[in-house]
C-alpha cells in the first residue's frame, strides 16, 4: 500500500510506502523509549517517589499554567481518574497548588509551586540536552521539519487547555 500525505501545504510529490512509514514509526518508538529512559533515570534520584505521569503533568503545568484534570487528561491520554490522582499526588508533595474555578467549583486550575518548578526543571534539563543534540544532528532545516512533523502528529491536542506560554 502507498500512502500520500497531502495537507494544505504538503508537497504532492511526496509518496510514502509502508516500509518508509514503518521505519518512521520504529524511530518514533525508539526515540520515545530514549526520552522516557532519561526521565526514569532522573526520577529515580528524586526522594518523592513520583513517576512519569507526575513529571509529564509538571512539565505541562509549567508550559500551560492553570490546567485542570480534564485538560490534563486530554493532553496526556490519562483517564480523568488517573489525571486527578496525579494532580493530587503533586499537591500533597507540595509541587502544585490548586485554585477554585471561576465558573465551576469542580474545576480547579493547577499551577506549579517553586518546588514544583524545580522538580520539573531537573528532568526537563536532561531532556532538553538530548533534544538539542538530536536537533544539531538534523541541522537548521531538520529542526523546522521535525517540529512540523511532530506538530502534525500532536494535532488538535496542541489547542487543549490554557494557552501555552514560552518560559525562559
Amino acid at each position: 500500500m502507498i500512502a500520500t500525505l497531502q495537507p494544505d501545504n504538503a508537497d504532492p510529490r511526496l509518496i510514502l510506502r509502508d516500509e518508509e512509514l514503518d521505519s518512521g514509526l520504529e524511530l518514533i518508538l525508539l526515540a520515545e523509549a530514549a526520552l522516557w529512559a532519561a526521565v526514569d533515570a532522573t526520577l529515580e534520584a528524586e526522594p518523592l517517589g513520583l513517576g512519569r505521569s507526575h513529571w509529564r503533568a509538571a512539565f505541562l503545568l509549567r508550559r500551560r499554567p492553570g490546567l485542570g484534570v480534564q485538560d490534563l487528561s486530554k493532553l496526556t491520554s490519562l483517564s480523568k481518574q488517573a489525571a486527578s490522582r496525579t494532580l493530587t499526588d503533586l499537591t500533597r508533595a507540595g509541587l502544585v497548588e490548586r485554585g477554585s474555578g471561576d465558573l465551576d467549583g469542580r474545576r480547579k486550575p493547577a499551577v506549579l509551586t517553586a518546588e514544583g518548578l524545580a522538580f520539573e526543571a531537573r528532568t526537563a534539563e536532561r531532556l532538553r540536552a538530548l533534544l538539542a543534540r538530536a536537533y544539531r544532528t538534523g541541522g537548521l532545516d531538520g529542526v523546522a521539519g521535525a517540529r512540523r512533523i511532530l506538530a502534525a502528529l500532536a494535532g488538535p491536542r496542541q489547542g487543549v487547555g490554557p494557552a501555552r506560554r514560552e518560559v525562559a
